[in-house]
C-alpha cells in the first residue's frame, strides 16, 4: 500500500509519502527543494556518488510513522542540506521548514 498526502507544517505545505513494504515502511516528507526520509536513505551515497546533483536531504532512524519522522532528530544530512543550515540532530519538521 502507498499513501501520498499533503501535510501542513507551520502553515506551509509539504507532501508526505508512506510506502508499506515487506517487514518495513518507507517514510518521506518532501518539498520542492528537498526531503527527509527514514533510515532507508543513504546520505553518504548522495554526498559521494551523486554530489553533482546537489541533493538536499536528511535521514532519521528508528521511526515508524510520518509523525515520528517529523519529530525525530536527523541522524545525518547531506552537504547541500548543511549549506541551508540543516544540521544533524535538528528536528525533522524544522529541517522541512528550511527546505521550503
Amino acid at each position: 500500500m502507498m499513501l501520498v498526502k499533503p501535510i501542513e507544517i507551520a502553515g506551509k505545505a509539504a507532501t508526505a509519502v508512506e510506502v508499506k513494504l515487506p517487514k518495513t515502511t518507507l517514510l518521506v516528507v518532501t518539498t520542492d527543494k528537498g526531503y527527509i526520509m527514514c533510515g532507508a536513505l543513504d546520505v553518504q551515497l548522495l554526498n559521494d556518488k551523486l554530489s553533482d546533483r546537489k541533493i538536499i536531504a536528511g535521514r532519521a532512524v528508528g521511526v515508524k510513522t510520518l509523525e515520528q519522522l517529523l519529530d525525530a532528530p536527523l541522524e545525518s544530512v547531506t552537504l547541500e542540506a548543511e549549506a541551508l543550515g540543516i544540521t544533524k540532530g535538528m528536528k525533522g519538521s524544522d529541517a522541512i521548514l528550511r527546505m521550503m
